[in-house]
């Protein structure tokens, strides 16, 4: 062998062994064998779908927010931008967990699977937009809930009279949904409580329900006991989301399983590549995300569009738009399990992950958000769980209870526009 083709020796005990350079490891290690290198990769990630044509409005994004543009401008190409981020976000995410076996990729999803939330709502509770954050997580759930899985089933109907699914895992999903839902009544029912209790007078009580929805709550003296019940509740929350994802992932794993559990993930990118690309998408969607936050207050103002509107129907819509398409797209081809896990699977990673999250960390950088949200949105997370529960439990759907769910969401979606 020509001596500049010697690959580095090694002594021991037994004699000399040859050791593979390091410049080789470090090579399998960013590309394994049989995985696309890093043009490629990158390739399929930034050409692999036509939306990402709205990346386009990323720079966009930036140049408005520098230049003070008008509030509008800010807030729509901010709001567009993250559309297909989102997008990037879950793709680099799929293609990570293709290599990494059910458990961690299960993980990873769980992780990932709602990161655009938790930018967003960790770049308002930063700015101090704690009613952003509160109706965002509350909208994300009813979007999921109502908006996606209405529009699946509407979309699986029109393509098959009758849809079946694992009745059993969708009735454990749904059940923790309850439980979630729950945990925010408890904190409107001690306040009431407590207030009622107080020196609070019949006019002053009528002064906090006439409160609009654009603002926060009146907390009063019950401030300190609702921040005990959040933030212990949050903690309770996270220690179930953990067992929940234990029992999906491992325990009782054939619950969640399709019959057919058709083709898997090709893998199109690298997983270091794909690892680099998440991360540089985090990054990106927190910056357009922080920009779009500080640009609600404005618009709002100037254009008359409730606070509470745009953050329980628009900036969902924004962080949910792949998923949306995803789910529908599953429906069409009769994949139900498919489509429950992403549509409740996702609500529960946002009641039982995302917003205790928030809560802790708006605990660790002072920002005192509670669980305790406003008595209208209390009752209208509160009847929509209970309308999906109602809808799921025959383990069947077909276009009409599609229709139920987009009648129920447009309702409250109006409701929160006249607020």
């Amino acid at each position: 062998m020509p001596a500049s083709e010697a690959t580095p020796l090694l002594e021991n005990g037994n004699g000399v062994a040859h050791v593979e350079p390091f410049s080789h490891r470090v090579l399998a290690f960013i590309k394994a064998e049989g995985q696309p290198g890093w043009i490629e990769s990158y390739k399929y990630f930034l050409f692999g779908s036509w939306l990402n044509i709205l990346l386009l409005f990323v720079p966009l994004s930036f140049i408005s927010h520098f230049l003070n543009w008008d509030a509008g401008l800010r807030f729509s190409f901010s709001f567009i931008a993250i559309m297909p981020l989102a997008k990037l976000l879950g793709e680099a995410t799929d293609q990570m967990s293709v290599k990494l076996g059910q458990t961690l990729s299960g993980l990873l999803n769980a992780s990932f699977g709602n990161a655009v939330e938790i930018i967003v709502g960790i770049a308002a509770l930063l700015q101090g937009e704690l009613r952003i954050v509160q109706t965002s997580m509350l909208g994300s759930i009813l979007s999921n809930l109502l908006l996606v899985l209405g529009c699946s089933f509407l979309a699986g109907g029109i393509y098959f009279k009758e849809s079946n699914f694992q009745v059993t895992g969708a009735q454990t999903a749904s059940s923790l949904m309850t439980l979630s839902c729950i945990t925010l009544v408890i904190p409107a029912a001690y306040h009431s409580a407590q207030s009622r209790n107080s020196t609070a007078t019949y006019e002053h009580l009528l002064q906090l329900l006439r409160e609009p929805s654009g603002s926060l709550p009146e907390l009063g003296e019950t401030k300190d006991g609702l921040l005990i019940i959040s933030r212990g509740t949050a903690i309770l929350l996270l220690f179930v989301y953990i067992l929940y994802l234990f029992f999906q992932l491992k325990t009782h794993s054939e619950f969640f399983k399709a019959e057919d559990e058709g083709e898997e993930t090709e893998a199109k990118m690298s997983t270091v590549a794909a690892g680099s690309a998440l991360l540089l998408v985090t990054v990106v969607t927190s910056f357009c995300a922080d920009y779009l936050v500080a640009s609600i207050e404005e618009v709002a103002e100037r254009y008359h569009i409730p606070k509470a509107f745009i953050g329980l129907i628009l900036l969902p819509i924004v962080a949910n738009a792949a998923e949306h398409v995803t789910s529908v797209w599953m429906a069409m081809k009769d994949k139900m399990e498919l489509t429950i896990g992403i549509c409740v699977g996702s609500s529960i990673q946002i009641a039982t992950f995302v917003v205790p999250l928030l809560v802790i960390i708006g605990w660790i950088v002072d920002r005192d958000l509670t669980l305790f949200f406003a008595d209208f949105e209390t009752i209208t997370l509160f009847i929509s769980v209970m309308l999906v529960n109602l809808l799921i439990q025959d383990g069947k759907s077909n276009y009409m209870e599609g229709v139920m769910l987009i009648t129920l969401y447009l309702i409250i979606a109006l409701a929160f526009w006249v607020s």
